[in-house]
């Protein structure tokens, strides 16, 4: 893809999401905006219930996990987990759902950053990115971003992204393209991380679902 044309289709992505999150509720903006409140309730606790299980509860008071929410939206998830016990860094490339974030408060440390320039001083036990990486049409940038945030696992540490589990790629309109299993697992295994399979939402008629990988070496 031309430079051009690749950075014209990234500002129109971020122009995209800062929009939502400026219109639509806590709920909707990471959610479903074609679900009412309710929906989006269920959505959501079902998606935690699911990220919860994958992570496991190994955490305690004195040895906290360390979680990262790469691309936290208005931080849902980052508070429930922080609430859960977890110590968790969260970020988002849309300065509107970070400002939303940081009013929240509620134990996460949040940034303003893109998926392929997070960097730390510490590896995380769990690095999740919910609802985020089948937004990245550009092949390059999501290949970066998927490795960035797999380099942020410690050894033991588990990977969760989300994406429907097609046999080849599939487009949906101007902002989603679903990617197979098979090309989240070429830019992650060669990185010393095993493909533990995959786990699906079970909402309706919702495809996605988590794709969980543990670092091994």
């Amino acid at each position: 893809m031309p430079e051009r044309t690749q950075e014209s289709t990234k500002a129109s992505t971020q122009a995209y999401w800062d929009t939502r999150h400026r219109r639509h509720d806590e709920l909707a903006s990471g959610g479903h905006i074609g679900l009412d409140r309710a929906g989006n309730e269920i959505f959501y606790a079902l998606r935690l219930g699911s990220l919860l299980r994958l992570i496991g509860d190994t955490s305690s008071p004195g040895d906290p996990l360390f979680v990262l929410d790469a691309g936290c939206g208005k931080g849902h998830f980052a508070r429930a987990l922080a609430r859960c016990g977890h110590r968790v860094d969260a970020f988002d490339a849309s300065p509107a759902a970070v400002a939303h974030c940081r009013e929240e408060g509620g134990g996460p440390r949040y940034a303003v950053r893109e998926l392929a320039q997070w960097d730390s001083a510490w590896l995380y036990d769990a690095v999740v990115s919910v609802d985020v990486l089948f937004h990245i049409l550009d092949d390059a940038v999501w290949a970066a971003s998927l490795a960035n945030l797999a380099s942020l696992v410690r050894l033991t540490g588990r990977l969760l992204v989300t994406d429907e589990d097609p046999p080849a790629r599939v487009p949906r309109g101007d902002y989603i393209l679903h990617r197979s299993a098979a090309e989240y697992r070429a830019v992650v295994e060669p990185l010393g991380l095993r493909y533990s399979g995959f786990t699906p939402y079970g909402f309706r008629e919702n495809r996605v679902g988590f794709h969980l990988f543990t670092r091994t070496s």
